[in-house]
């Protein structure tokens, strides 16, 4: 199976080594093994764990929300529920907050028709 480097998989996901780093620490990386040096190994398994994770910050988890995904996905096929349950629910303050940005979207989008007639209005004159 294919490994990649701690450099190999931050240029994939444009992140620095740094937060690959603070992500293993705070065990949102479990599973991350290290070669003979003590670097670390990126398994296709691992990238695809990072993808999920990049994910879930992405759309705003808490820290704390993802260790607890991750911790469950390490315990197994017995946590399923858990995840499901999780993900549901993060699903829906997801769309809560697309829903209020797509308002506010509208609001910044009025403001942008309301300058740029002023704009026009004032070359015209």
């Amino acid at each position: 199976m294919k490994c990649y480097s701690i450099g190999e998989v931050a240029a994939k996901f444009n992140i620095p080594e740094s937060t690959l780093r603070y992500y293993e620490k705070q065990g949102l990386l479990p599973l991350i093994e290290r070669d003979e040096a003590g670097r670390r190994l990126f398994s296709e398994d691992q990238v695809a764990l990072l993808a999920t994770v990049i994910c879930l910050k992405t759309t705003h988890m808490p820290i704390s929300g993802i260790k607890q995904y991750m911790d469950w996905f390490v315990e197994g096929d017995s946590t399923v529920d858990l995840r499901l349950e999780m993900m549901r629910n993060h699903k829906h303050k997801v769309l809560d907050e697309i829903s209020l940005m797509t308002e506010s979207l509208k609001r910044i989008d009025e403001k942008i028709e309301r300058y740029t007639n002023r704009t026009q209005e004032r070359n015209n004159n």
